[in-house]
């Protein structure tokens, strides 16, 4: 894969349909490398599906995505795009790390096993090497002492703080989060949300679907609204928060309120 002096994120024109129900109509937009992206909307406006679409585990219908310059799910020859192979679309999804919402960690595996699985057996890393490098993180993380616990024995703020780790194992180019604190208790959040202020501060692209609008005022760089698939408004946390433009952001941000 080449590396793009470009911005890490660019969607251009970007849709998606499900059968006749249309979830994304036409999104674009950019994230320059070391910047946080915030996208915030109401249930059902496209966020995570677009999220999804970032690293190809939802294949768009139209548009095209790209992360540092390589173009995703697609080859472009002489002029016409053509579906990547599987091989291809493994290589991309290595650079990009994703945190869900349910932790999605292997269950009958210790935190440090689950660390290392990424590393070892698709990166092809020295096991050695990558256990090293998984307690740092875990230490990083506030979790060394947890290295030969199961997920079942952690909190729930604990498996999502292991679950950023793993991605972080990965060394990605890109973080994704989709709503990582939403099925969290809310003792549970600000753990959290610490761990990945600490990873904006060092300088690591995301992009964050969230309902913390405080995170968002503190931490990103760009937010976003979505709305029934579309963008509806773009611009830093002080457009967005304190002058909003459009109707639509002043009566989202009245209900969560922010």
């Amino acid at each position: 894969m080449r590396i793009s002096s470009g911005p890490m994120l660019k969607a251009e024109n970007v849709h998606k349909s499900y059968g006749k129900t249309k979830v994304l109509k036409g999104i674009s937009l950019e994230v320059q490398k070391g910047e946080v992206m915030c996208l915030l909307g109401p249930s059902g406006s496209g966020k995570s599906t677009f999220l999804r679409c970032i690293n190809h585990l939802e294949t768009i219908n139209q548009g095209r995505i790209y992360v540092d310059g390589n173009l995703v799910g697609a080859r472009l020859h002489k002029g016409r795009l053509y579906e990547q192979k599987e091989k291809e679309i493994c290589l991309l999804r290595r650079e990009i790390g994703m945190v869900f919402q349910h932790f999605n960690l292997f269950p009958h595996m210790t935190v440090l096993q689950n660390l290392i699985e990424g590393p070892v057996f698709v990166k092809k890393e020295d096991k050695d090497s990558a256990i090293d490098r998984a307690r740092k993180l875990l230490d990083k993380v506030g979790l060394g002492k947890w290295e030969s616990s199961y997920p079942k024995q952690l909190s729930g703020g604990q498996q999502q703080r292991v679950a950023i780790a793993r991605s972080l194992a990965m060394d990605p180019k890109l973080m994704l989060f989709d709503e990582p604190t939403s099925a969290l208790d809310p003792e549970l959040v600000g753990e959290v949300l610490a761990v990945m202020k600490d990873l904006a501060g060092s300088g690591m692209t995301m992009v964050v679907v969230t309902h913390e609008i405080g995170f968002a005022k503190g931490v990103a760089h760009k937010v976003v609204l979505m709305d029934k698939g579309v963008v509806v408004e773009t611009g830093t946390p002080g457009d967005i928060f304190d002058n909003p433009e459009n109707e639509r952001t002043r009566s989202f941000l009245a209900n969560v309120g922010s």
